[in-house]
This record gives structure tokens, sequence and C-alpha cells, in this order.
């Protein structure tokens, strides 16, 4: 195994060029781990950590330009009133000492479907900024994840940052695992209200081949909130709203059943995730007086 070692993010564009099959290292929180069990033998190592503008971040107008390796204690100490869901999500991961390597663009890579930051990602409404020698594309988050541990990279490309709407309105994330920490998730299920444009985005994790939304629950709640004037008068959501809305993103789940849990459990466990997240998230528009999400 050989390691390549750039000095400058046009050096590591270069060495990806040349060797399409390196594999990027910045945290190696996902990546050491299969090379230490010997489930992953690449030809090349791509260390990325003398590259500092992967580590640094921009909060714009509109959206947070997350460089690929800010590692997800940054994250939770310095953007979570912008990125409040993906905070949430970052104190799920690992340890503190995992959480000060690994970084959202780590996630990404790696695209496991139970990659703690995706429903945040997918909720909140984020692009993949992918760069090779030949220029750069944006991939809306919910094209990137392909298939198990897939995404839309081109062999000779590197993420370089992550583009991640600013939150308008509350963010909530909740995750089932098997302990309180250091934990895979069971399955995970991230929502964020977008009073601005009057909808509510899902995410949900560890619950299918890949991350994805619950769209069907999304459409019935975006009319049900529309309909009833919800958005208008902050008035409290019906049960049977909720109860529709939890069952049409636990039908969105298409999971396994595996050693941390069985697919009926994670539909179940998914379900209750959407009905209690949506809860928090709508209380949370309704005590803040609705003023600050221009919905008054």
């Amino acid at each position: 195994m050989d390691f390549l070692r750039p000095a400058s993010w046009e050096e590591a564009l270069a060495a990806k060029a040349e060797h399409p099959t390196a594999v990027p290292i910045a945290g190696g929180t996902d990546v050491m781990v299969e090379i230490n069990f010997d489930h992953r033998r690449p030809e090349y190592l791509l260390d990325l950590n003398r590259i500092g503008e992967l580590r640094e971040w921009e909060v714009g107008e509109e959206t947070v330009q997350l460089g690929a390796s800010v590692p997800y204690t940054q994250i939770m100490d310095h953007l979570r009133a912008e990125l409040p869901g993906l905070a949430l999500a970052a104190h799920t991961v690992g340890s503190p000492q995992i959480r000060n390597r690994g970084s959202v663009g780590g996630n990404l890579g790696a695209a496991s479907p139970a990659g703690d930051s995706h429903p945040a990602l997918l909720s909140a409404g984020a692009e993949v900024e992918a760069e090779s020698v030949r220029g750069t594309r944006l991939i809306p988050v919910e094209e990137f994840y392909t298939g198990v541990k897939r995404n839309a990279l081109e062999p000779d490309e590197l993420i370089k940052r992550v583009h991640i709407k600013k939150a308008d309105g509350p963010q909530q994330f909740s995750k089932v695992g098997t302990r309180n920490a250091m934990v895979i998730a069971v399955c995970a299920f991230g929502i964020a209200l977008h009073p601005e444009t009057r909808t509510v985005k899902t995410g949900i994790g560890s619950a299918a081949p890949t991350p994805l939304r619950a769209r069907a629950a999304e459409d019935f709640l975006n009319a049900a909130l529309e309909e009833g004037g919800f958005w208008e008068s902050g008035k409290i959501i019906t049960p049977s709203i909720a109860k529709q809305f939890a069952e049409l993103a636990s039908g969105a789940c298409n999971p396994i059943d595996d050693v941390r849990g069985t697919a009926k459990y994670r539909r179940h466990a998914v379900g209750i995730m959407a009905r209690r997240t949506l809860g928090w998230t709508w209380e949370q528009y309704r005590g803040n007086g609705r003023t600050l999400e221009g919905a008054a």
C-alpha cells in the first residue's frame, strides 16, 4: 500500500487523477477500521490532512459552506445555530475522540446507510461539491447515495465541501442504538421545518440500502399543514395528522434484518421517531411565536 501525501488541494486533485483507485483519508474513522479488519486493502491511500482549506467553513447569507474535513466537534461548537439538526446528529457520533477526527465529508465518502450525518443533510437540504482536475460540480445530497456504501463521485473526484442551507426553522435528529454512545445506528430520523417555503423535509438513516427522504410523508404533511392553515395559526398538529405522517415515514423504509435489529423493528422505530420529532419541532415553532421564521 502506497501513501500519497499532497500539500495542497491542487496536488490532491492531480494525485487522484493519476491514481483513481486511491482512497482518501482524513479522520480515518471509517477507512482505518476497514483496513485494520482486512475488509479493504487499497493500492493507494490519499492523505488529505495537510490541506487546511478542507477544515474551514464559511457562513453565507443562505448557506453554510462546510469543508469536507471539518470535525464534528467544530460543528457542535460553532454551527449549532445555523445547522441545528446536524449539530444534534454530531453529538451522537462515536466518542469525543471520534468526533474530533470524523467529518461530514468522510461520512459522505463512506456512504454507509447508517452514517449519522445523512438524515440531517437530507432534511436540511444540502449539495455536495465534488471537484477533479476536469472541474467542479454540485450534487444534490439525495442524488449522492447510489447504493450500499456507494456514492455518485467519479473515480477522479474528491469532496471539497458541502453546501448546507441555514436553518430557517426548528430541526431535530433522533437515533436508535443498542446503547447510548459508541454505537452504529439501528435507525435514525431527521426532520427540518422550512417556514419560509412552508415545507417540511425529512431524512431516514439505517433503514434502507441508502439514506433517503420520506417523500410521501413530506407531501402529505405539507398539504395538511397548508390546507389547515397551521403555518399561520401555529395551532397544535392534530393526532390524526401526526399518526398518518408517522405511518408514511415508516412505509418509506426498506430495511433488513441484521445483528442490530429486525426490519420490523426498524420500520416501527422510524414511525415513532417521525411522530416525536414532528411534535418537538412544531412545539418549538409555536413557542418561537413564528416571528423568526416569517410566518406570523
